[in-house]
């Protein structure tokens, strides 16, 4: 049973405001951290981001990337695109490089990196396929899936909190939820578990399509050394599905809205690009109010303002320019958002991080925390690590997929 089909009925004012999200913890369209996508995004799992990874190589001299895609193998008809903006500034754009791939067989990727770079040939062994320069590296085949996610525990800590809204949980000024203590006990403790046992990774052995590349730092960062890194499928005539950060244009958007209004929004959304971001902030700060209520304090999410007006406006914009951030100054990988924390939130401790995101962290945890109540650790679904242990150094990075091969 998808996510569209769980429920049908629209529901009261109070209740609207959690439903999106306990929809999008449903486990038929939860196969990565993209989920309860655009209908034109679930009408072909090949054109489905699942998730993005950017990070820097210890060594300091090259980019890695990975976007894997929900269905099983690419399309001949699309194209994966990485976008790298450099800039010396945090949120600014003075440079791009662009690095296109398109998969026309099992056997066969081209990828074109600006003028940099170009690989083509067969990208499915483990060494995957470098460029004729020797800057560009490009494995894409099935790889097991390094996020995991505790489905069914968050279902159940969503359906707590819209269960205390039905009942009458009052709104403050900015829309936020005053939960009982009871409540906010009780969405932790289903969060943390499955069913009441301990928590369970409902995507454990999924294998999506893994496009895997890494770049020449020095070809990427000729604008700053900050890095702004986002992912798009595109077809001829227009971009299908785009990624950045976890979550931000699935669980944040469309909140208030039924799903007629939402889906619409989430097209609209896909469409676009990180600098058309500011259509959709308003949205955004709709979305965050449900999160920072779930701890049972309002008003202490990151970057919250105490005018209840502008309690999520700074945090939202933040968000709404949806570019997962890397230094590539630094070496050290370990925090989720690093740079984002440094730059927006001004987090000293933060600074020494190269941020992005890579496979071994758990960075829905973070995401959701820093949401909730502006710490990194939080909330939790009580997960910690993917049954396979994926690797920050060794290419292509992600654990082998446990079924060989893949149908394009």
């Amino acid at each position: 049973m998808s996510a569209r089909t769980a429920v049908s009925y629209r529901p009261p004012r109070r209740l609207a405001l959690a439903l999106p999200l306990m929809l999008a913890a449903l486990p038929a369209p939860a196969r990565a951290s993209d989920h309860l996508d655009s209908p034109t995004v679930i009408a072909d799992p090949r054109a489905d981001i699942g998730d993005l990874y950017a990070w820097m190589q210890p060594d300091g001299r090259r980019l890695n990337l990975a976007m894997t895609v929900v269905g099983h193998g690419f399309s001949d008809r699309l194209r994966y695109v990485f976008r790298i903006d450099s800039a010396r500034r945090f949120g600014g754009a003075d440079a791009s490089v662009e690095i296109v791939c398109r998969v026309p067989a099992a056997e066969r990727v081209e990828c074109s990196a600006d003028g940099i770079d170009a690989a083509r040939g067969d990208a499915r062994g483990e060494a995957g396929l470098w460029g004729e320069r020797h800057r560009l590296r490009v494995f894409a085949g099935l790889r097991d899936d390094p996020f995991y996610n505790n489905v069914r525990g968050t279902r159940a800590a969503y359906q707590v909190a819209a269960a205390a809204l039905a009942a009458g949980a009052p709104l403050d000024a900015a829309r936020c939820a005053r939960f009982e203590p009871a409540t906010v006990r009780a969405i932790a403790e289903q969060w943390r578990h499955t069913d009441g046992d301990p928590a369970r990774n409902f995507l454990a052995g999924w294998t999506p399509a893994a496009l895997v590349v890494q770049i020449e730092r020095k070809a990427v960062d000729r604008g700053g050394p900050l890095l702004a890194v986002w992912a798009a499928v595109e077809s001829s005539e227009r971009r299908i599905d785009r990624a950045g950060r976890v979550l931000t244009g699935n669980a944040l958007l469309g909140t208030l809205d039924g799903e007629e209004a939402s889906d619409r929004l989430k097209e609209r959304y896909n469409a676009g690009a990180p600098a058309d971001g500011a259509e959709f902030a308003p949205q955004i700060e709709r979305g965050l109010a449900l999160y920072d209520a779930f701890d049972g304090r309002c008003g202490n999410a990151l970057l919250a303002a105490s005018e209840p007006a502008r309690r999520y406006r700074a945090l939202a914009r933040l968000l709404a320019d949806d570019r997962l951030w890397v230094d590539s100054r630094r070496r050290r990988c370990q925090r989720p958002f690093a740079v984002e924390l440094a730059q927006a939130a001004g987090r000293r401790a933060d600074r020494g991080d190269c941020g992005g995101r890579t496979p071994l962290q758990a960075a829905i945890n973070v995401y959701r925390s820093l949401l909730v109540d502006a710490s990194v650790d939080g909330v939790s679904d009580g997960l910690q690590r993917d049954e396979k242990t994926p690797s920050v150094d060794r290419f292509p990075f992600l654990a082998p997929a446990d079924a060989a091969g893949y149908s394009p």
